[in-house]
């Protein structure tokens, strides 16, 4: 498919490209709400912390749907990669709606369950995408590229989001531009996105596909990793920003630039470190970033409990989990596609986004509760993330042997 379509930058498809900016135009909406909601709903509509994080969780429970109808349609002739993300940007335009007006816990969970479900339609069916106009070690760039995407989108939207916060204090105005955003990319993906999806004479039945690919025991143990990732991540979008608020007291103004260096950080260094880690094997580039995330969350903590001057920790935290995101994110998705039979991209990667659903179920009530403990247990939570990521380097340390092993048998 990549050879039939004219290539642009980086020798990459221009369906790449179109598809990146569409994903930043949508991005810039999700920024607007990504770390202002809990904000909102806690400080301003009266919410507890526990009941937003219980709300954003339930996002995750759509999504566990919402992924596999999303890796089933990819695969499908009938409705493929197109028609699977304008379902996608569809409910997740109402999902807005919902959220926009969003006054109680329930029409907040209302609205987090539409979400959901457009993200879980999203996520298999643009990585398929990606997976289908590259190859070998093109892809790594590839999937770097519209992470880059998504992050400057992102950043762009959360400084944007703090501009509104600060001159007219209109927190429900976000969730509507949101909306407007995800409109959008409707429009761009209808217009410039064409089908991608080949036959293949392996095509398995829907059900069957799902079960071969559970089959996998490499897959199965990557995503038992994975699951872990994407707890974190789930932390810094919904946990980090209350904690920065309630416990250091940072106003929302330093709140926003906080996080926008984050994010613009991640942006900078996204396409370096995707060529620097490309010499390396898929799972030892998820162990560089598991080093990272275990240092980024002990500094957290010591910004916390005063070890590190606030400010400086708050900085160095979200600076070094943007270089572990960075790397995390391009290898993760490599590596699944690595790992999938041609006929079953699709659900591999709904697989593999399977395990955002579930970090994301997970994590936000797990900080969500932390929070709402004595201080001791707030800052405790920090370094309690940076112990888990032992075990998960032991487990990609297992996964490399296997795969050596059944690349050694082929």
């Amino acid at each position: 498919m990549g050879n039939a379509s004219k290539t642009w930058l980086l020798g990459l498809d221009r369906q790449i490209w179109i598809l990146a900016a569409g994903r930043l135009l949508s991005q810039i909406g999700t920024g607007f709400t990504a770390f202002y909601a809990p904000i909102f709903f806690v400080n301003q509509v009266g919410l507890s912390a526990t009941q937003v994080g219980l709300a954003l969780g339930s996002a995750s429970v759509s999504g566990v749907v919402g992924r596999f109808l999303g890796g089933t349609g990819a695969d499908n002739p009938a409705w493929g990669r197109k028609k699977t993300l304008l379902a996608a940007a569809g409910v997740s335009a109402i999902a807005d709606v919902a959220l926009a007006t969003a006054d109680t816990f329930w029409l907040l969970v209302l609205g987090n369950l539409l979400m959901g479900l457009g993200i879980g339609l999203y996520w298999p069916a643009t990585e398929t995408v990606v997976a289908d106009l590259t190859s070998g070690s093109q892809r790594n760039e590839a999937f770097a590229l519209v992470r880059l995407a998504d992050n400057i989108g992102l950043g762009t939207g959360v400084m944007l989001g703090g501009l509104i916060i600060a001159t007219i204090q209109n927190y429900r105005l976000l969730f509507v531009l949101d909306g407007i955003s995800f409109v959008v990319f409707f429009g761009v993906i209808w217009v410039a996105i064409a089908e991608t999806y080949q036959s293949h004479e392996d095509v398995q039945a829907e059900g069957n596909s799902w079960l071969t690919a559970l089959q996998d025991q490499r897959l199965v143990i990557y995503m038992a990793v994975n699951v872990m990732f994407t707890l974190y991540i789930a932390q810094i979008q919904s946990t980090a920003p209350l904690y920065l608020t309630n416990f250091i007291e940072f106003s929302p103004q330093v709140i926003s630039g906080l996080f926008a260096w984050h994010i613009v950080f991640a942006s900078v260094c996204q396409l370096p470190i995707a060529r620097r880690l490309n010499g390396l094997s898929r799972p030892h580039a998820l162990m560089v970033s598991l080093l990272l995330w275990g240092i980024g969350f002990t500094v957290m903590w010591g910004a916390g409990i005063g070890a590190i001057p606030a400010l400086v920790g708050a900085i160095a935290s979200l600076g070094i989990l943007a270089l572990a995101t960075d790397a995390y994110t391009p290898a993760a998705s490599a590596l699944v596609v690595d790992l999938a039979p041609a006929s079953q991209r699709g659900v591999y990667l709904a697989l593999n986004s399977q395990c955002w659903a579930i970090g994301y179920l997970i994590g936000p009530p797990i900080g969500g509760w932390a929070l709402d403990q004595v201080p001791a247990i707030a800052h405790g939570f920090w370094l309690a993330g940076a112990v888990s990521i032992v075990p998960c380097l032991l487990t990609l340390r297992y996964l490399e042997t296997l795969i050596t092993h059944k690349k050694t048998e082929g």
